[in-house]
């Protein structure tokens, strides 16, 4: 029974994750279905997240140096994400409690956050070389 449940959870995550990818790999959210961004749409604002789905899209392809023209953040920040959430779902299918402390970091925490809100604004200052952090292709 507890085989089978781990079968079922990693069959979920593959799911999840393979959709994901299939979605990003053959659909350009330059020109498909996807959401804009809603704080630049009404305000006229990058956030720091603007260009990210063009960015992942352009990682699917292999194409780094155009990914971080779009979110060079995102980009950069995958890593941690990626070994974050290896993390999070390793204790969710084998019942394990492993931490990556660096994430239990108070330091850590509010200098990323102050690092993403000094990037939000130096992506919108309209001059070199700040320009080159707004997404474009």
């Amino acid at each position: 029974m507890v085989e089978t449940t781990k079968i079922l959870k990693i069959a979920l995550i593959a799911f999840v994750f393979g959709g994901f990818l299939i979605v990003y790999y053959f659909f350009n959210p330059s020109f498909h279905f996807f959401p804009s961004c809603p704080i630049y749409y009404t305000t006229g604002f990058y956030c720091p997240g603007c260009g990210s789905q063009r960015a992942v899209h352009l990682l699917l392809h292999g194409n780094i140096l155009g990914a971080l023209r779009f979110n060079p953040l995102m980009v950069l920040s995958i890593p941690l994400v990626v070994y974050g959430l290896a993390i999070t779902l390793s204790n969710w299918i084998f019942g394990t409690r492993y931490r990556f402390m660096l994430f239990y970091s108070k330091l850590f925490i509010y200098g990323y956050f102050g690092l993403a809100v000094l990037y939000w604004v130096l992506r919108n200052i309209p001059g070199y070389p700040f320009n080159l952090l707004a997404p474009h292709g």
